[in-house]
């Protein structure tokens, strides 16, 4: 009878430990499809031997839930520690303001100068043209070897708050031909096809909630301080009006 048991439950955890590797090979194989679609890379050579090579991965929707799913296979994570993960996920790359790219570089050969950086890549958007809002700062460093970080491309409009992407287009990331002593005079070119959705901001699930809780106490904020500010106009405006009116009663009984 022992023996039976000592069999179940061997058969019991080889059929546990199966499932689970399946289960985090699936979201592995998702995760590494989803990067394959979203990521791009060109590497560039010259006649004495230098090489330089650029890797963008743009961050989105899709990208960003089958990472999270990757990770949360590989930790065993519970669904409330998925959750809290890509909330502070999605807060440190400032999803819910810009539309950041993850950008891996090597520079084999000459030393590269990139400063300023901000000078040196741009993003368009149909046939807009955009600076990066924000950046790792270390791509400023001369580069020799590798070096990644996140640079961050406007996700609304300055003038008007609206989204810039409000329809199907392609998206044209450009690295100058200085950035690299390598490069000469070609420039680095990276395109996608997106899709409104595939840009925007994830919002399924709790951490997509507790993010669109913090972006509206965030606009209350500044309602907030702008109702004040229309107040005090509004007080001042109206102490100008008793002003006059207690002068042209002054006047008047002259």
């Amino acid at each position: 009878m022992r023996s039976k048991f000592k069999i179940f439950f061997c058969v019991l955890f080889a059929v546990v430990f199966a499932l689970c590797f399946t289960a985090e090979s699936m979201a592995a194989n998702q995760y590494e499809k989803a990067m394959a679609r979203w990521s791009r890379h060109e590497e560039y050579r010259n006649d004495l031997g230098g090489v330089f090579s650029v890797k963008a991965t743009l961050y989105t929707v899709e990208y960003i839930n089958n990472l999270m799913e990757s990770e949360a296979e590989k930790n065993l994570w519970t669904a409330s520690e998925l959750e809290d993960y890509k909330y502070n996920f999605l807060n440190s790359v400032k999803i819910d303001e810009y539309l950041p790219i993850y950008l891996e570089l090597e520079e084999l050969g000459p030393t590269a100068h990139m400063a300023p950086f901000n000078e040196m890549i741009h993003l368009w958007v149909g046939n807009k043209k955009y600076a990066p809002a924000e950046y790792d700062q270390r791509f400023n460093f001369p580069l020799q070897g590798k070096r990644d970080g996140i640079v961050y491309f406007p996700r609304y409009d300055e003038k008007t708050g609206a989204s810039i992407f409000n329809r199907d287009t392609t998206l044209r990331f450009v690295m100058v031909s200085g950035a690299s002593p390598v490069l000469d005079s070609k420039e680095v070119r990276l395109n996608w096809d997106v899709k409104q959705e595939n840009v925007g901001v994830p919002t399924s699930g709790t951490a997509a909630d507790r993010m669109e809780i913090d972006r509206l106490l965030r606009r209350m904020e500044k309602l907030s301080g702008e109702k004040a500010e229309l107040e005090t106009q509004l007080e001042n405006k109206k102490n100008e009006i008793d002003e006059i009116n207690a002068r042209i009663d002054e006047l008047r009984r002259n």
